[in-house]
């Protein structure tokens, strides 16, 4: 039998794939900081409406909070935050592009952050399936970004390369902490846990942002509020999405889930070939034939 998680996994990575889309509708009316805002903003009513219905259909009671959960939850939320920031900061540099294809390493931190505050470790044949699908998205990063081999190596040690590390770090690290968070509320049902702990998060984060924006930029936080309409459809997809998301973490380790999360990658080349007719250059197919290599390994050892 295939365990829970893999399929909540694919659902994830499906449902990001159709959130990246719609976002595109909001590109030009609202910054990238105000369509990163409106994501948590119009998606915390329908994380309270799910929570409710589990509670409701399950027979579940809300879980029992601690400090630890409401450390997690902050650590997370805030890191997801300061993860978009560093986003920013890059795009500022005129060499960003290799940067970006190094922030693109996130599983592999992941697996190091789980391993050191968890205490999640993989195994061998799970590390090789995160080693090769590391190797496989920043391939295509690379062929995206137009970066030739000398190009990627020459900006290993550039200031933009360290922000790109420093942002999977913190893009890494919101995962670890919010399996922390489920994890710390130690409950009976695991899809509860996972309600809840993105019910936490999500209002954690509109209040964080919902701050910076009325101290600095209140322009942008009233395009947020008047933009609903289009903004509302990536709160709904958004918050099932980070349903699936939490419900995973709270089921495997992280590592695992965001190695098998690269199945997202092969959505969107799938979606370029035979919708709109995009024509792969063999570095894109050497790429996609890494993930499809990573994802058969971590479908393997996940069985386990």
């Amino acid at each position: 039998m295939i365990a829970l998680w893999i399929p909540v996994t694919i659902a994830a990575a499906f449902l990001q794939n159709l959130r990246s889309a719609l976002q595109k509708a909001l590109k030009g009316r609202l910054s990238t900081a105000g369509a990163a805002y409106a994501r948590f903003f119009y998606a915390w009513p329908f994380a309270l409406i799910f929570l409710f219905a589990v509670g409701g259909i399950g027979g579940y009671e809300a879980p029992q909070p601690n400090l630890a959960f409401f450390l997690w939850c902050a650590l997370g939320g805030l890191s997801q935050i300061l993860f978009t920031v560093v986003l920013l900061w890059m795009f500022s540099f005129r060499s960003f592009a290799v940067g970006t294809t190094f922030s693109k390493l996130e599983v592999v931190l992941i697996a190091i952050l789980g391993a050191a505050l968890l205490g999640d470790t993989v195994g061998p044949l799970a590390g090789l399936a995160i080693a090769i699908g590391a190797a496989g998205t920043v391939l295509l990063a690379a062929t995206e970004a137009r970066l030739t081999l000398r190009g990627l190596i020459g900006g290993i040690f550039e200031k933009p390369t360290l922000i790109g590390l420093l942002s999977a770090a913190l893009l890494g690290g919101s995962v670890v902490c919010f399996r922390g968070a489920a994890l710390a509320l130690d409950g009976p049902d695991f899809l509860m846990a996972a309600a809840y702990a993105l019910v936490v998060a999500l209002l954690m984060q509109t209040a964080m942002m919902g701050a910076w924006f009325l101290a600095f930029d209140r322009p942008e936080l009233t395009r947020v509020l008047t933009e609903w309409r289009r903004a509302a459809p990536v709160g709904l997809v958004g918050m099932a999405c980070s349903a699936c998301w939490f419900t995973a973490f709270t089921l495997q380790n992280a590592a695992y889930v965001r190695a098998l999360g690269q199945i997202e990658l092969l959505f969107t080349f799938l979606a370029g070939a035979l919708i709109f007719r995009e024509r792969a250059r063999a570095t894109e197919l050497a790429g996609v034939g890494l993930v499809v290599v990573a994802v058969l390994l971590i479908l393997f050892a996940g069985q386990g």
